[in-house]
């Protein structure tokens, strides 16, 4: 049994009618619960209809990459969703330092509306009593973690952070830790030339890490490359389990107990 505590189950590369298959298959594979998260106030709604279904629950966020298009208002947008049972955490949002700043945009200004937005959340979740989701990613360097960290630190009395898709070293994930935050691995993680991942990885003490297929992108081996879907998660656990020398079933149970604190699900597992 496990969760994908990050999937983008509204994207375009899933077409609304595979979503039935594409839980199925998740299912069997072990995974029986999925956090899906909207990126822009287009795909907010899609996601809340997703959540509908048992075992699904939604984040509402502007994934840092959309901030161009978020007007001034977009979390007062979205602080009108925040009592929705079937949304669980805020995000995806952070910084994006890796892709170019749109027509129009200086690099600097892009940084700083994303900075902008990012500090936005972390007030929302803090009225709101709901955890943040982030993203984080560079061309080159840590500059977007370090500045996402330091927005972080600002808040961190208040609320939990998740650095989602996390492939750093292990001083830097001791430094989210310190903070109170959790760490979330995918399918980097089987791919062999990440050493720096995997030897964080089996650092990590159980309970300070969530699992996560960040799908349709990032598949692990042995679907690197192709599209991904949560049900490939079980490829990703299979290897994390292996690195830390835990059993599947071990690992299963406290990324759970991890995701039922971080996200406030019932104790109850699906």
């Amino acid at each position: 049994m496990l969760t994908d505590t990050h999937c983008h189950l509204a994207s375009h590369r899933f077409a609304v009618d595979e979503i039935p298959e594409i839980i199925d298959r998740a299912h069997a594979a072990g995974v029986t619960r999925m956090v899906t998260l909207a990126t822009s106030l287009e795909d907010l709604q899609a996601n809340l209809t997703l959540a509908n279904r048992p075992g699904i629950h939604a984040c509402i966020g502007i994934h840092p990459c959309d901030v161009h298009h978020a007007p001034d208002d977009a979390t007062t947008q979205l602080a009108t969703f925040v009592s929705d049972p079937r949304v669980c955490a805020i995000g995806e949002t952070g910084l994006d330092y890796f892709h170019a700043p749109p027509d129009g945009w200086e690099e600097a200004a892009f940084r700083e509306r994303q900075r902008s937005l990012l500090r936005q959340h972390f007030e929302l979740a803090t009225a709101a009593k709901l955890n943040v989701v982030i993203h984080t990613r560079d061309r080159s360097g840590t500059d977007s973690f370090e500045d996402a960290l330091a927005i972080y630190a600002e808040f961190h009395h208040a609320v939990h952070a998740i650095f989602h898709c996390f492939i750093g070293s292990w001083s830097n994930a001791q430094r989210v830790l310190e903070c109170g935050g959790l760490l979330a691995f995918g399918g980097v993680s089987t791919f062999k030339n990440a050493r720096d991942i995997r030897h964080t990885i089996a650092q990590c003490p159980a309970g300070t890490f969530l699992l996560e297929t960040d799908s349709p992108y990032l598949a692990p081996e042995p679907h690197r490359g192709q599209r991904n879907e949560p049900a490939m998660m079980r490829h990703t656990a299979e290897c994390i389990a292996t690195l830390r020398n835990e059993s599947l079933a071990a690992l299963a149970a406290h990324t759970n107990l991890a995701a039922n604190e971080f996200f406030r699900f019932p104790s109850e597992l699906i």
